[in-house]
């Protein structure tokens, strides 16, 4: 995947939406909740985009 592309959590195939009114958001892969959007947690606290992302495969 490019540097410059932009990851969307709703379309890989790790997001979580949790019932966790706190922490609506989670990750799968990575092993964590979050307020926002996991690719955003890992931008801010990595300063690149995530790694792990992997397209949703769509069924039928």
């Amino acid at each position: 995947m490019s540097e410059a592309k932009k990851v969307n959590c709703f379309d890989c195939q790790y997001l979580v939406i949790t019932w966790d009114k706190n922490f609506p958001y989670a990750c799968k892969r990575l092993g964590f909740k979050s307020k926002l959007l996991p690719s955003l947690e890992v931008k801010k606290d990595s300063k690149i985009e995530c790694l792990f992302f992997e397209k949703k495969v769509k069924n039928g």
